[in-house]
């Protein structure tokens, strides 16, 4: 059974298909403007100042127009502004306020806070409306510094006694990712309306502190605030993101509830609707969606992503194509949630079409489309097109550049992912902290050590924030990169340590075999009061599991159940499964499947079969691998699996039957290739390779490591060699297996005495594994090697894993 990988990759992520919603309705609740979704919704009233006024906003080309009147004019109040909608003698604080509103309205809030710094440098009045609009251009600009900067210009002439301005305060923190401030800024404020708690909670949302934004919801109620409709769809996003289809109905009934026996409208009944989408009850949020009388684009946008996540994807082209003939166009974000939906379950197909769909009828390819696309062809592994879209943009920005850097991880060309890298520098490119999480993770997924080493370095240098999610990212790097202790060293030193990181951090003992560190962390854990969640207990059972401490992972899983009230998922019961099979309790492992609650999947009996073949028991591995093609009838690994069972008990007639099958089936068995890092460069290589520039000192080196293995009395196991050849022909296809391929390489171009960090795609054989023992012996070096399934510390002719894997 394969190890949990705990990382902090930062992809694209799915934005809220909400998003217009709240925008519209947070826009009437600051500007009492008329929404712009034909939404019924009361505004939150405020009262302004006497310089606020209330008008519609032009778009930017008549925003300019009035900029340049304005500035002719000398921002003179006496002389009329050329609009008819607009009321006459504005005074100047006015006209700066309606100028800096407008540019906000129209995604200009640069230009905006050159306007603020004009009205200061000439001294033109800032006060309680000026304010809020121009944290609003901070926030969109994350610019916190000078957002903290008009904080103090706030303080300094009395203008946080105003609610209003308080909340721009908050929301500004809150999209410059600075939940602290922004609570900092909630537990200080004298007077709270309901927006403030609706800011409050959407921040915990927008930075994942998901845990804090329930907590708040608690409070909210225990305070008896009532939420308003903004408040309500923020809440009800949160429980989308915890994809927890019972708290998701608590919340429905909570909604309900606080509707005062009004019939809810779109904007709240869409944002349910989504949210069970992402629960994963698509009935659910289909009779939701068939109950609205008013289908908005917006409506139409959730119902289709939700089947789209939920891999149904003809259903969801089905109900595209409805849309359109209802006369319901779909607009940017449409287009763009679907996209990130596509490269979120991998549908490449969908993906190009909406792609098609999109040049055919002539939607302009902002950079953020651009963006989106090439991270779902990244993602879908069609780097080609990614590099397409990407090199059709003289715009790139560093997101572009970002999910480009991504997408090469995904095919797995680290070189080149370096090499773009680079390019993004020479073009004047500062990376953010989202590239380097993305490159960071790149590394950890190829093992490629050096060039993680430089990035963390390079962010020092470069004074870069490094943030949790970062700090995360170097821990899950250096524990998959095989530096164990670089990874605890840089966990001991944070202070700020959340679950990720403890998850993060156990996950890698786990991975390299450490189960007593496991279990000492999450003791720790329990005495700092930090709650464990599912993974935590998936990293705890896997640790167990690959230590041998079977009566250790049977109470973790009751803990998990009785002393923390989780509900085990299905991963939890593989463990569980895996930990007995290693173990060799396959009759218990058997009966635990039989019980589960739960549909058992292919991890589960997948971790069976393993054990099976560990143990050479074909009568139960004939069980587990009839479930296992009844699930995953294309897949030949259970087959190979098999096949190795019969092997071993020399059931040659058995073994050519499932040959057969899998060749009549036309399934192709998966590569066995092998990685390592040397000089900045990562190798790969698979078995019988022979188009590396090297091929022929890297065969002079795997001819002198037999020699040596020989004359240490070492025989070959060809029993790992599942053909009916003669024993010469399995000892040259063993000798030429790609794990020791990268080790020739290493040993020709590393010096002596220096460790090797090979990274494998499959579980290491049986005989590359009694090899490699004796190969660190033979030449002094440490040689760790990573695995589909763990790590493989070997020195002086032993390995860390002692021989239980």
């Amino acid at each position: 059974m394969d190890i949990v990988m705990v990382t902090s990759k930062l992809y694209l992520s799915t934005p809220s298909l909400l998003s217009i919603t709240l925008q519209a309705l947070q826009h009437q609740q600051s500007n009492n403007l008329p929404s712009k979704l034909s939404f019924t919704q009361t505004p939150q009233k405020h009262q302004k100042s006497s310089s606020s006024t209330h008008y519609d906003h032009p778009n930017i080309d008549q925003t300019q127009q009035i900029h340049a009147h304005m500035i002719k004019t000398h921002f003179d109040h006496s002389l009329q502004i050329p609009l008819s909608f607009l009321p006459p003698h504005l005074s100047p604080e006015a006209q700066y306020n309606f100028l800096i509103t407008s540019y906000n309205n129209n995604n200009f809030p640069k230009q905006s806070l050159k306007i603020y710094a004009h009205m200061r440098r000439f001294d033109v009045q800032v006060d309680s409306f000026t304010a809020p609009s121009v944290l609003k251009a901070c926030g969109q600009c994350s610019l916190v510094v000078l957002g903290k900067e008009i904080h103090g210009f706030v303080l300094k002439n009395g203008l946080d006694g105003d609610v209003f301005v308080c909340n721009a305060l908050m929301q500004m923190y809150s999209e410059c990712g600075s939940a602290v401030s922004a609570r900092l800024m909630f537990d200080q404020m004298a007077e709270r309306d309901v927006v403030s708690w609706s800011t409050m909670i959407r921040s915990y949302v927008r930075n994942r502190l998901l845990g804090e934004a329930l907590d708040l919801i608690r409070e909210m109620h225990s305070v008896r605030v009532r939420p308003s409709q903004i408040a309500m769809i923020s809440m009800v996003n949160l429980f989308a993101d915890l994809t927890n289809v019972k708290l998701a109905k608590t919340m429905h009934g909570y909604v309900i509830r606080n509707m005062n026996n009004e019939k809810m409208g779109v904007p709240i009944t869409t944002s349910l609707l989504d949210m069970y989408a992402k629960c994963g009850n698509l009935a659910y949020a289909r009779w939701l969606f068939d109950g609205l009388t008013q289908k908005s684009v917006v409506s139409w946008t959730a119902i289709v992503a939700g089947y789209i996540r939920g891999n149904r994807l003809e259903k969801g082209m089905k109900l595209f194509k409805e849309m359109l003939e209802e006369g319901v166009f779909p607009n940017e974000i449409t287009v763009l949630s679907l996209i990130i939906e596509c490269g979120f379950v991998g549908a490449l197909e969908l993906g190009k079409w909406l792609h098609s769909y999109m040049l055919r009828n002539g939607f302009v390819m902002s950079l953020v489309l651009a963006t989106a696309l090439v991270d779902m062809y990244g993602k879908c592994g069609d780097l080609r097109s990614a590099r397409a879209v990407s090199d059709g943009r003289d715009d790139k920005d560093v997101m572009i550049w970002s999910a480009l850097i991504s997408a090469s991880a995904q095919a797995n060309c680290p070189n080149e992912a370096r090499e773009l890298f680079s390019q993004m520098r020479d073009e004047g490119l500062r990376p953010n902290e989202v590239t380097m999480v993305r490159l960071i993770s790149l590394c950890a997924e190829v093992g490629a050590l050096d060039l993680g080493k430089w990035l963390h370095s390079y962010i020092n240098q470069q004074g870069l924030e490094v943030d949790l999610i970062l700090k995360t990212a170097l821990v899950d790097m250096y524990a998959k990169c095989g530096d164990i202790d670089a990874a605890h060293a840089l966990f001991s030193r944070s202070t700020d340590r959340d679950i990720c990181m403890w998850n993060a951090m156990m996950t890698g003992f786990a991975m390299h075999g450490c189960g007593n560190e496991v279990l000492k962390l999450f003791e720790e854990m329990e005495i700092l009061g930090i709650q464990p969640n599912e993974i935590t207990f998936i990293a705890v059972l896997h640790a167990c599991s690959h230590a041998g401490l079977v009566i250790e992972g049977k109470r973790f899983f009751d803990k998990m159940v009785y002393g923390y009230g989780l509900v085990p998922k299905v991963e939890h019961y593989g463990c569980m499964v895996d930990l007995l099979g290693r173990a060799g309790q396959l009759g218990e492992a058997h009966e635990l499947i039989k019980s589960m609650p739960i549909q058992p999947n292919v991890v589960v009996w997948g971790a069976l079969l393993a054990a099976c073949r560990l143990y050479k028991n074909p009568s139960l591995g004939e069980v587990a691998a009839k479930h296992l093609l009844e699930l995953e009838p294309k897949s030949c690994g259970y087959n190979i699996l098999m096949s190795n069972i019969y092997a071993s008990a020399k059931r040659w007639n058995d073994v050519a039957g499932v040959r057969k099958a899998i060749k009549d089936s036309g399934i192709k068995k998966q590569p066995g290739l092998s990685s390592i890092e040397v000089n900045g460069l990562v190798h790969e290589f698979s078995m019988g390779d022979n188009i590396h520039p090297q091929t022929g000192k890297i065969y002079e080196m795997l001819a002198e490591m037999s020699m040596k293995l020989k004359e240490a009395g070492y025989t070959p196991n060809t029993s790992v060699v599942l053909q009916n050849i003669d024993e010469e022909e399995k000892e040259t296809a063993l000798s030429c297996h790609s794990e020791k391929l990268a080790m020739a390489f290493g040993l020709i171009n590393t010096a002596a005495g220096t460790t090797m960090r090979i990274v494998k795609n499959l579980r290491v054989c049986d005989d590359c594994h009694a090899a490699t023992k004796l190969l660190s012996k033979i030449y002094g070096r440490v040689i760790i090697v990573r695995d589909r399934n763990r790590f493989h510390h070997f020195r002086e002719g032993s390995c860390s894993c002692g021989d239980y894997w």
